[in-house]
């Protein structure tokens, strides 16, 4: 089957990549001229393990190819996939669909036969009724159905949740682009991974509810943690504790500065936004984003106690400036608002991160990018570990500690045991949730 790929963007380029690697003939499309190019020499543009492989081994198994050239792309597909950005709309906080109806819009001026269009970027109820409104104005003659295909793919993981997913949700209007779409994932299917096929609304609700969902465990967690501080409880023992029952399990329950990402941000808030125009406001939605802020700030106070009350004229080493480990992305990760308030108040900042400079040197102005943790942490007066990438859990602490000015800790994801960085000459720790000392 042939299949277009509007979009080359995270989605759209691991989706195309791994559709190519089921055997069908893929497409994808981009109007910037520099990233088709660098992907037409075999160069991918974002970091995903693994892709850069999978992606090189379909080019040239002749199932994956890159154009500008829309026409050419849809000409003879059967279904063409929207993944495009649908970023938060400034004021007032819901999905930007600009893109999505753009793409639409011209999906119907060059395609002649019967095409699914599918709408794999994350947008609001009701947004592929429009898509269906937008395509019929502008080629009033073509045989079209649109599907609704959302995704669930974890950055760093993405491949992977993409060949093994825990499911695949269709939203369909006809038996016949519900058989498209089947054909589409019909290696999945041969495996008995779980696709389920709905109507559009319901497919497009799963994936806000999903993202707010996860979002609120996250939050939930990071509130405890505050309150685990206060009575001396042990956050790690209490989600430890909490995910051994089966009704609420142990993933997501990590604390650490707050939530960040492509996806949990922004889907919160266009759902809260959501729900404020059918009069149906999403309080909790709307809680966990206001909560969510507050931690990334209760985390700029746990610095600022370490360092004695001010930044000025105090060396942090901050380790980790992406939103997760295993990616470059730094879209709403809590760097973005801690860093720039070390800056602001005065403090020489120094920053490793194995995949974040690429973006980070223009979001974070002002701080000095060096190779690794050791370098970072020479003469400085306090270690930030951000964002718990493997080369971080395993370091010498008891070198960093001889390297630094005044070793001091502020552990935001719990890596390292306090009695641990106590024991390694530390003279103060701050962890997320935990007993800290000094300071």
């Amino acid at each position: 089957m042939k299949i277009a790929m509007i979009g080359t963007g995270y989605v759209g380029l691991v989706s195309g990549v791994c559709f190519s690697d089921f055997g069908h003939e893929v497409v994808c499309v981009d109007k910037n001229p520099e990233k088709i190019a660098r992907l037409e020499r075999g160069e991918v543009p974002i970091y995903e393990p693994g892709l850069d492989e999978l992606m090189a081994r379909n080019v040239e198994a002749g199932r994956l190819s890159f154009t500008r050239d829309l026409a050419h792309a849809v000409a003879g597909a059967e279904a063409v996939f929207i993944a495009v950005g649908t970023p938060t709309r400034r004021g007032d906080g819901h999905a930007d669909l600009t893109y999505v109806m753009a793409a639409a819009e011209e999906i119907a001026r060059v395609a002649s036969d019967y095409v699914v269009i599918v709408t794999k970027s994350t947008v609001p109820v009701g947004t592929n009724r429009q898509v269906g409104q937008v395509v019929r104005a502008a080629n009033p003659e073509l045989d079209f159905d649109v599907a609704s295909n959302p995704e669930f793919l974890r950055e760093g993981a993405a491949i992977d949740d993409f060949m093994r997913p825990d499911r695949v949700v269709v939203g369909v209007q006809s038996d016949r682009a519900a058989k498209v779409m089947s054909e589409i994932y019909r290696p999945l299917y041969l495996r008995d991974f779980p696709i389920l096929t709905i109507d559009l609304e319901s497919a497009e609700m799963i994936k806000y509810a999903a993202n707010a969902f996860l979002a609120a465990k996250i939050t939930f967690i990071n509130e405890i943690a505050g309150l685990c501080e206060r009575v001396g409880a042990d956050v790690k023992q209490v989600a430890h504790g909490m995910g051994l029952d089966n009704r609420i399990g142990n993933k997501f329950l990590h604390a650490g500065p707050g939530y960040g990402g492509s996806c949990f941000p922004k889907d919160t808030r266009a759902l809260a936004r959501i729900g404020q125009e059918h009069a149906m406001p999403m309080q909790i939605t709307e809680t966990v984003i206001k909560v969510n802020e507050e931690v990334k700030r209760r985390m700029i106070e746990k610095l600022l106690d370490l360092c004695g009350g001010s930044f000025n004229n105090k060396t942090v080493a901050v380790l980790g400036v992406t939103f997760k480990p295993n990616t470059d992305d730094m879209r709403d990760a809590p760097a973005l608002t801690i860093v720039p308030s070390l800056v602001g108040g005065g403090a020489r900042v120094r920053v490793t991160d194995p995949q974040g400079r690429r973006e980070g040197e223009a979001l974070l102005p002002g701080v000095s990018w060096v190779e690794d943790a050791y370098e970072a942490a020479q003469e400085a007066d306090l270690l930030v570990i951000l964002t718990e990438w493997n080369e971080f859990r395993a370091l010498d602490l008891k070198r960093l500690a001889r390297q630094m000015a005044a070793p001091r800790m502020a552990d935001l994801r719990n890596v390292y045991a306090p009695q641990d960085v106590r024991d390694a000459g530390f003279e103060a720790y701050e962890g997320v949730g935990r007993a800290g000392f000094g300071a």
